[in-house]
């Protein structure tokens, strides 16, 4: 459940702002501004989705700053109710249209914040997906990378061990490395390749779209700004205001499956339904789908990149801003 997660953290005093009120277009104003995000979205040639703790609020999981959210009852010293646990969760019509999306090519590429797992559980394809700050079913192995998906979530928090080793063969027998969780504590670095796939699609995007977000904690918050200064549009869907509210083209101010749900309707494109296919693997075998590493080695070949192009990319720097106040409103 998304308290266990929050409460495996350590203790950082730089939350952002909590328990904003919750802002509603007017019926007229939200069919004036969906007419305006399908004509973006239509016109648009590399779309990049960012997606927060609100297209998850739907099932059930909790958001973090929202008036019912985990830091905003942990300020008032209360707990949020849970309506359901990670494991159970399943995914929103949200996440079920982003695979759509993905899958006809209107979308390029998702950058997530969210650690449930949902996007993998949707079925989305992991060369179209960062996720940058962990996910709560997927163990990776410390020696050779190999990521394996669960059923069930990982019970620690802070790449730590888990106490599995890896099984992944080689000329050697198997790789027996240690199987650590890959969710981050507040002061740990974003994991370098989904880092740099992020920024590198947020740079190519003529549309970034960013999903119940409120874009406070760095450096996922400041990579839409990166297709913004490269002369991009920026709609962002939130029940809140944002910290980048005023550099966006189109607010909107609706809950997000509504908006997604209208999108589609208008794109005439139809949300598949969450089938339970198992999206995991069992416990003594690697992942059956591609680990980063191979997916990253594909990807560099495609776009005719090297890992030291990759490198060029102001990714340290991304890091160092991590470490600043949440309130801190510079640009990339």
């Amino acid at each position: 459940m998304s308290v266990n997660y929050a409460a495996g953290l350590s203790y950082y005093p730089h939350k952002g702002k909590c328990g904003q009120p919750e802002l509603f277009d007017s019926p007229e104003q939200l069919e004036i501004k969906m007419a305006e995000f399908t004509k973006l979205f239509r016109e648009a040639k590399h779309i990049v989705f960012h997606t927060g703790a609100g297209v998850s609020t739907s099932v059930g999981i909790p958001d973090f700053r929202g008036p019912k959210g985990v830091w905003t009852l942990e300020e008032k010293g209360k707990a949020p109710q849970m309506e359901t646990t990670f494991d159970d969760a399943k995914p929103s019509i949200t996440h079920m249209a982003l695979v759509r999306l993905v899958e006809e090519n209107f979308v390029q590429y998702i950058i997530s914040q969210n650690v449930d797992g949902l996007h993998i559980k949707s079925g989305l394809a992991r060369s179209h997906l960062s996720e940058l700050h962990g996910n709560m079913f997927i163990e990776k192995c410390d020696r050779c990378e190999t990521e394996y998906i669960r059923k069930n979530a990982v019970t620690t928090v802070g790449l730590k061990k888990t106490g599995r080793v890896c099984v992944k063969k080689g000329v050697r027998g198997n790789c027996r490395g240690k199987l650590r969780d890959t969710i981050l504590d507040w002061e740990d670095s974003l994991p370098y390749k989904d880092l740099v796939m992020a920024e590198h699609h947020s740079r190519q995007a003529d549309l970034a779209i960013c999903l119940g977000t409120s874009l406070q904690i760095q450096p996922s918050g400041n990579l839409p700004l990166f297709t913004v200064r490269n002369g991009g549009k920026l709609v962002i869907v939130n029940l809140q205001k944002t910290r980048h509210d005023k550099k966006a083209t189109l607010v909107i101010n609706h809950y997000v499956d509504g908006v997604m749900k209208e999108l589609m309707d208008r794109l005439g494109i139809s949300i598949p339904s969450f089938t339970g296919k198992p999206w995991w693997t069992d416990s003594d075998s690697e992942t059956k789908y591609p680990a980063k590493k191979e997916e990253m080695e594909e990807y560099e070949e495609k776009h005719e990149l090297s890992h030291e192009t990759c490198e060029e990319l102001p990714v340290k720097r991304l890091k160092q801003d991590f470490e600043k106040d949440p309130h801190d409103n510079n640009d990339p």
